[in-house]
């Protein structure tokens, strides 16, 4: 169920499913390497500001399958992650990361084709000493992340779909999918998104 899960909701994308019930992430956070895509549950994690204590015990604890959601609190100016958490990561089955800080070894990540989401690149590491909290619950990208929610994020950004609505905001963007499908032929039929979205143009002046 969850592979089938995840194929179903990376193929619909984080812009549908962002205006289709899910929510989307603050576009700061976006993919730290060209490609990166990923479509899992959510593992939240929330660390100390300049500490990534947390983000060590996520990779040691957190289910297979899942994608670290982290909050890095007002010093994201840390490379929070980097080559050494992936490859224990990829050990471990860990989907990917997201977190709304700072991430190094880009290069690297690319390399291992590991997905992550960042909201900068960042050289300067972080300590590994002070409390965290991981599981629960965390706010990044200015949305509140809950464990089991279903993170849905490539080239467009990061998207939230609420674990109690998952169901829903697939079918509603299986139907956006399917409305937008037929707007292609007609678009390439000669009409326009004026028509077909029954847009007012009284507000434009025409020189």
């Amino acid at each position: 169920m969850i592979d089938e899960r995840a194929s179903d909701f990376a193929r619909l994308g984080a812009a549908t499913l962002g205006e289709s019930g899910g929510q989307p992430m603050a576009p700061r956070v976006k993919p730290a390497w060209p490609g990166a895509r990923v479509s899992a549950p959510a593992f939240p994690v929330t660390c100390a500001a300049g500490d990534n204590l947390a983000i060590h015990v996520a990779v040691a604890e957190a289910p297979a399958g899942h994608v670290l959601v982290a909050s890095v609190g007002a010093e994201p100016e840390r490379g929070y992650w980097g080559e050494v958490l992936t490859t224990g990561a990829e050990a471990r089955g860990i989907a990917g990361l997201v977190i709304d800080g700072g991430v190094r070894d880009v290069s690297a990540l690319e390399a291992h084709g590991f997905p992550v989401f960042s909201s900068m690149i960042a050289l300067r590491g972080a300590t590994k000493q002070h409390p965290g909290r991981t599981g629960g619950q965390a706010v990044v990208g200015d949305v509140i992340v809950h464990q089991g929610d279903w993170i849905v994020a490539d080239a467009d950004g990061v998207t939230v779909v609420p674990r109690g609505r998952l169901a829903e905001v697939l079918a509603a963007g299986q139907a956006r999918e399917a409305k937008e499908a037929k707007f292609f032929d007609e678009l390439r039929a000669g009409r326009t998104t004026i028509d077909l979205l029954d847009l007012d143009t009284r507000p434009i002046i025409r020189d």
